[in-house]
């Protein structure tokens, strides 16, 4: 099996090596990231989650809570992951080459921000099997308006790229723009061929390098009262440090439902 993988892996290399030096270079920051977070005893210290995500979330928007969109999600959430079952996909964590799928929490969020802020444009890194991604497109269905457009780096073998976005059925694809590449080949060209960004969503490589360049190069593109969502904050104090930089109008950190893992949420201010 792994004599197997491995030739997959170097056909790969050798059919996309731009692809191949960002892998490299990912592991490199992701192994700085590490020894970084040891030295100054661990990122998670920097990020205090809050209690109620989602009733936070509400209140920096303005919005009453409970939340009467929030009642379909766990029903949408639980056939996403039983449907992915039944057609033999692992879900979870570490279900995609050790690479987690999209968290609950994280997902819900995601669910209230597009059907309360109505995007046109949602750009969203980073894909897997999909399960955000198939979350913000039932959103966009039921709000009749909007597109999703995702940058994903396919896994290096070949044999998961049919597990690409397996959570979004074909219904819902005529609303999806999916781009396969690094955020730094494409992210930059996206979003300026875009009238405006309305919800942004980081869930691709998430080391202090990676996570910085995507909010630094959405940020500006973002419009007036957009959100942008990070996953896993807590690997390193690139959300902390863009955001005392970026002085959003509001911001906050949430403990994912499963594992260790934290996100957080940004508000743009005008």
């Amino acid at each position: 099996m792994r004599i197997d993988y491995a030739l997959r892996a170097s056909r790969s290399a050798v059919r996309h090596p731009r692809q191949s030096v960002a892998r490299v270079q990912g592991r490199l920051d992701a192994h700085r990231d590490v020894h970084q977070a040891r030295s100054d005893g661990g990122s998670t210290q920097r990020y205090v989650g809050t209690d109620d995500p989602l009733r936070r979330l509400h209140e920096m928007l303005g919005l009453p809570w409970p939340c009467a969109e929030q009642a379909p999600f766990p029903t949408l959430w639980n056939d996403i992951e039983s449907g992915l079952r039944g057609a033999g996909v692992r879900v979870g964590l570490a279900s995609y080459r050790g690479w987690n799928d999209g968290d609950r929490a994280f997902a819900a969020a995601t669910w209230c921000a597009v059907r309360h802020q109505r995007p046109a444009a949602v750009v969203e890194t980073g894909v897997a099997h999909g399960l955000t991604s198939r979350v913000v497109l039932e959103g966009l269905e039921r709000n009749g308006n909007g597109r999703l457009h995702s940058v994903d780096l396919p896994a290096i073998d070949p044999a998961l790229h049919k597990e690409i976005g397996v959570a979004v059925p074909d219904r819902l694809r005529p609303r999806w723009t999916y781009v396969a590449g690094t955020s730094r080949q494409c992210l930059r060209g996206l979003v300026q061929s875009l009238p405006g960004v309305d919800l942004f969503i980081h869930d691709s490589l998430h080391t202090q390098r990676n996570m910085r360049f995507e909010l630094e190069v959405v940020w500006p593109r973002l419009r007036e009262g957009a959100i942008a969502l990070v996953d896993d904050i807590d690997r390193n104090p690139a959300f902390a440090e863009f955001a005392a930089a970026a002085r959003p109008r509001a911001s906050f950190a949430a403990h994912h439902v499963l594992g260790t893992g934290m996100w957080g949420v940004l508000i743009k201010d005008a």
